[in-house]
């Protein structure tokens, strides 16, 4: 729910020196060695090395997490895009989620991501000015406007019924002059098409493909245009239920939701992680796990360097747990710090530290308490699975889960 290895410097001068030359040997940059010479471009990003953040618009509140903390973690350099999350659909149409956040707030000097405090007459302040500040310090850094998620997926179906009319809203509004520069495309979070979410749709198999074509449409080969998905793998299940397959050639990318395929929604257990990467001996569904849900798409024909790995920045976790190992029973949801049975993993790595792995995953027993989580090891695991896998990168959800020093970001790259 709602998701670059680095070359060392000398080699990466020694091959932009070599590349330099041939072009220069095939008179390929007109003018060399007179002032007007072209400059070399930066290398283009080749499949698997995208590491996708998703940054909450609410996250500003509570969490007291800013686009500053992107920077100030470390996790700005590591990152390829960031994803805006979430704008809304209602009526039919892609509209603000909370204006006040985004375009309004006044940052402090402390608080800005360049040390400059908001002014009250500047014409666009909120998180898009200070993500238009971190893009200025990260000059190949791409945002996106995600719209939809659990809550505000409700619309898509309305949606749905004129593709061309939502395209032409969203458009609209992501390249509002307001907030030029900000954004470099949009991400879809349909969560879920034709099947039950938070809220149940009927829209139809086709509806998605559809929707998306009038994105890709509308938005041109200029801008990117992303989705996140199901990962339920099971037969007849979620992504059975829309023609993903038929509406991949209209993205650049998904983002199967690798996560949350167990939790405490399921009040007595049995205890199971959340974001297995394998299946194991007892895993409480078949095809519940992050390998099946990538083969499935791949055997649907997405290509795997349209998938992205899905890596959640947080734990869930159950209370009355007497087993250390998985497939234990439960009394509820473990406590947490902004709603039950969910926590960051900066606040379970000390709160109740890893006691084991499974299926390529973590799991912690503290007390009575039952948490699963991704450490930097698993993410490790996870990786290695990725390249193999020859995968486009990876997303995360969401960024202030992570470390004030960026623990997680740091061993995706």
């Amino acid at each position: 729910m709602h998701s670059t290895p680095h070359r060392p410097r000398a080699r990466f001068r020694a091959l932009l020196a070599a590349a330099c030359s041939a072009a220069l040997g095939a008179g390929l940059l007109a003018g060399a060695g007179t002032a007007t010479a072209a400059a070399p471009t930066a290398p283009q990003l080749k499949a698997g090395s995208k590491v996708v953040g998703y940054f909450t618009e609410w996250g500003t509140y509570d969490r007291k997490y800013f686009v500053k903390n992107v920077e100030t973690s470390g996790s700005a350099a590591k990152l390829t895009h960031i994803n805006y999350a979430f704008g809304n659909v209602t009526g039919g149409k892609c509209a603000m989620g909370d204006s006040y956040a985004a375009t309004d707030r006044a940052y402090t000097a402390a608080e800005s991501v360049d040390g400059v405090a908001d002014t009250w007459d500047q014409p666009l302040r909120g998180n898009f000015n200070q993500l238009l500040k971190l893009k200025k310090k990260h000059p190949r850094l791409k945002v996106l406007w995600s719209f939809g998620g659990w809550t505000w997926s409700a619309g898509f179906g309305e949606a749905a019924k004129n593709p061309a009319a939502f395209a032409q809203s969203c458009y609209d509004l992501v390249r509002n002059s307001k907030w030029a520069g900000v954004f470099d495309g949009i991400d879809i979070d349909w969560e879920y098409p034709n099947a039950c979410g938070n809220t149940c749709d009927a829209s139809g198999r086709e509806a998605f493909k559809n929707v998306m074509a009038a994105l890709r449409s509308k938005f041109g080969s200029g801008n990117l245009v992303t989705a996140a998905i199901t990962a339920d793998a099971t037969g007849g299940g979620k992504i059975d239920a829309a023609n993903y397959a038929g509406a991949a050639q209209y993205v650049d990318w998904y983002n199967p939701m690798t996560y949350d395929y167990f939790g405490a929604w399921d009040a007595a257990g049995p205890t199971a992680p959340h974001s297995p990467l394998n299946s194991y001996a007892g895993i409480p569904k078949a095809n519940y796990y992050t390998s099946a849900t990538i083969a499935k798409l791949k055997g649907l024909g997405v290509p795997a360097s349209k998938l992205l790995l899905g890596i959640g920045f947080y734990g869930r976790g159950w209370t009355g747990v007497t087993q250390a190992a998985p497939g234990g029973t439960a009394t509820g949801p473990a406590a947490g710090t902004y709603e039950q049975g969910i926590d960051d993993y900066k606040v379970l790595k000390s709160k109740c530290p890893a006691t084991g792995t499974v299926a390529g995953t973590a799991y912690a027993k503290c007390g009575s308490d039952w948490w699963s989580y991704d450490t930097p090891a698993t993410i490790g695991t996870k990786m290695t699975y990725k390249n193999q896998q020859g995968l486009g990168g990876t997303f995360v959800w969401e960024l202030s889960g992570d470390t004030a020093n960026g623990e997680l970001i740091k061993a995706i790259n």
